[in-house]
């Protein structure tokens, strides 16, 4: 009898243990409206909440993808009481998927990627993402019927696993970017990246750029194309449902006088935590082929 109950605590236990783990992504709602008209829907009632479309493009030119690139007042202000490499949370994503007949509405969970970018500084800022949360979900609300039901892994991840996360040993840390250049200074290091833009890179096209008032802190998010972009490896490791469209767009900071991106082995394991051995070895190239399209910006 004795080991019975204690058997009962520790299930208990392990059920509240996964209950406080988070996943990556939020499905806020299903409709049967189109893409194009949730869209619009969603981006009014987004700015209505004090949430700003700063960019948004259909990952993989896929057709039953859109995916609206975000950022709040709340999160300029998480980034510029830290500082420093947390620019990369500075947006977040949100999707409309056309699936199986019903468009799906889903974006970042801000909480797992708040940890994940902030890490131990998540405490101190973590109001601010209270605030975003709350406005999120009522622009959700006023679009559709809201469920808020995480997924994107089986058992998600602690937020003390995600401050410190990677996807095994041997595998990068949040802090191991990879730094695509450096130049004199943050001035020169945007100069550089705008006339690209302004050139053309062949296979990299803008989608965002957000900066944060009174910082050195710039993010871009970049679509892209040709054969080893996101049309080669988004359908290779996307495979479950509801898709991981809130995945892209992929981000290029600068900070200070560096251009950084997070490393592929990095950013591809957080938004796929539940990725097998077998399917990253299908896309084993794909981390150096995300860098080497992003460094043409600063050539």
């Amino acid at each position: 009898m004795k080991k019975s109950i204690v058997t009962f605590m520790m299930l208990l236990l392990f059920g509240w243990t996964q209950a406080q783990n988070l996943l990556p992504y939020i499905k806020a709602f299903e409709t049967t409206e189109t893409v194009s008209a949730t869209a619009e829907k969603l981006q009014a009632n987004l700015g209505d909440n004090g949430i700003k479309v700063v960019g948004k493009y259909q990952p993989a030119n896929d057709k039953n993808r859109f995916v609206l690139i975000i950022t709040s007042p709340e999160l300029e202000g998480a980034v510029k009481k830290t500082g420093g490499l947390a620019g990369f949370a500075l947006t977040l994503r949100v999707a409309i998927t056309s699936e199986n007949g019903k468009t799906i509405v889903s974006y970042t969970n801000p909480t797992y990627w708040g940890n994940a970018y902030f890490r131990g500084s998540y405490t101190g800022i973590s109001p601010f993402y209270g605030i975003l949360t709350q406005h999120l979900e009522s622009a959700m609300k006023a679009t559709g019927t809201f469920t808020g039901t995480p997924f994107g892994s089986k058992s998600g991840l602690s937020a003390a696993e995600l401050r410190k996360y990677h996807y095994m040993m041997g595998m990068p840390y949040f802090e191991d970017n990879v730094e695509l250049a450096s130049f004199s200074n943050y001035a020169a290091a945007i100069s550089k990246i705008e006339s690209s833009i302004k050139n053309g890179v062949p296979n990299v096209a803008l989608v965002y750029k957000t900066s944060v008032p009174g910082t050195e802190l710039t993010l871009y998010g970049f679509a892209l194309s040709g054969e080893k972009g996101e049309s080669k490896f988004l359908p290779t490791i996307d495979i479950s449902s509801p898709k991981h469209t809130a995945f892209l767009p992929y981000e290029v900071l600068v900070m200070g006088n560096k251009v950084l991106m997070l490393h592929g082995r990095y950013r591809i394991a957080l938004s796929f935590p539940d990725l097998t051995m077998g399917t990253f070895t299908k896309i084993m190239s794909t981390p150096g082929d995300i860098e080497d399209l992003l460094k043409k910006l600063v050539k």
